[in-house]
């Protein structure tokens, strides 16, 4: 079953920039919901210019930009505030990842939007909320994950640092995926109602919300779990990650009794913890291990289903078979950047094939589609004390 026509006639109006927003807003427009980018005029988002980069935009704008139009605005100008507001009229949902206050700052705050239209869902992303005594101190990822509590678990070494993940979990698993949940639940909360919101999701609080089970285990243990001492994190000698002879790594994950006989049939050994526990477990595995490379382990371990897989790099996740055959990857030609590599979501392949916009290359129909031409803009009085625009 397709999804990609799911949010079909739902408009989003998308005032964020970098990555959890535009990610978030790429899922929406892969269910089809109309994505308008709503950028500043001379720069717009800074994710266009991030390195690396060829002829053109960046990658990483390139592939979370896709099925999106842009527009360009100065919401600081009393008469485009008034534009973006008699769009919100039109709208379902906006999204913003300013600093809290900024939206208010600007006069397009959730009582401004409200006011235009009570039906609006507004999805404020940030880093600690929009209350509490940090909601004004700025962060990324790291620092999110370091208060939440996931980066002191991450990493094998409990004597060693923690470890850094390869993705950004905060703001993608923290911010983007939460907001995409929750836009949802108030669209179908809205149809009940009649009635918008304002979302308030903190990637701090997103990124902690995945320790739920750690928390739920901190009272039966001893002492509190930290990286490398519990079972999924470094503790364990049946889950983990061994160097192969090659240099590169096999990943373990024989948890339960019946994977770990099935690996040790498969290495031809008696992997039981002897005397030393999972120390003496780990140097066998480690020894054992390094013995082939690591494509002779998977293929000698897939015949024994046993949950050990190859450490793929990022070169060669495109051409593994299981991503093959699922078609994860599809190309958006793109005269700056052609055959622009983009990955589907599990929520299916998206309709639309669109590049991700040109800096204001929609203005002329976006505007004229919300009825907002310049012909059609009413004066505003530079004179309203309120920060927002009159009609």
């Amino acid at each position: 079953m397709s999804l990609a026509r799911a949010l079909q006639g739902v408009r989003v109006l998308d005032l964020s920039r970098l990555l959890p927003g535009p990610f978030l807003t790429m899922i929406l427009a892969d269910l089809g919901a109309d994505v308008v980018k709503v950028e500043e005029p001379r720069r717009g988002d800074y994710m266009r210019d991030f390195p690396p980069r060829g002829n053109g935009p960046s990658g990483r704008y390139l592939t979370v930009n896709r099925n999106k139009r842009s527009v360009t605005m100065d919401l600081k100008d009393d008469r485009e505030r008034e534009r973006f507001l008699r769009m919100a009229e039109r709208a379902d949902v906006v999204v913003e990842s300013f600093r809290p206050d900024v939206m208010d700052r600007l006069g397009v705050g959730y009582e401004a939007l409200n006011g235009r239209n009570e039906r609006i869902i507004l999805c404020s992303i940030s880093g600690y909320g929009q209350d509490g005594p940090y909601r004004d101190r700025a962060g990324h990822d790291i620092n999110y994950l370091a208060l939440a509590g996931v980066l002191g678990m991450s990493g094998q070494d409990a004597d060693g640092p923690p470890a850094l993940a390869g993705v950004q979990i905060a703001d993608l698993g923290g911010g983007a995926m939460w907001a995409a949940i929750a836009i949802l639940a108030a669209l179908l909360d809205r149809d009940r109602t009649g009635l918008g919101t304002h979302l308030d999701i903190s990637m701090t609080e997103g990124a902690l919300a995945m320790l739920a089970s750690e928390f739920g285990i901190v009272d039966a243990e001893p002492s509190t779990p930290t990286r490398g001492t519990g079972l999924l994190n470094g503790g364990a000698a049946r889950y983990g990650v061994y160097e192969t002879s090659d240099g590169k790594y096999l990943s373990v994950g024989a948890l339960e009794p019946q994977f770990l006989g099935r690996l040790a049939a498969a290495v031809g050994l008696e992997l039981r913890p002897g005397p030393g526990g999972d120390a003496d477990l780990r140097r066998q595995l480690t020894g054992v291990i390094a013995t082939k490379t690591r494509d002779e382990w998977a293929r000698v371990l897939a015949e024994h289903d046993c949950c050990c897989e190859p450490v793929l790099e990022l070169d060669e996740v495109p051409d593994h078979a299981l991503h093959r055959e699922r078609g994860v990857f599809f190309e958006i030609p793109d005269e700056e950047a052609p055959g622009t590599l983009q990955v589907r979501t599990p929520l299916g392949m998206p309709e639309g094939r669109r590049r991700a916009p040109k800096l204001g290359e929609h203005n002329e129909e976006v505007f004229r589609e919300y009825g907002v031409a310049e012909g059609g803009l009413p004066s505003v009085d530079p004179g309203a004390d309120d920060g927002r625009a009159t009609r």
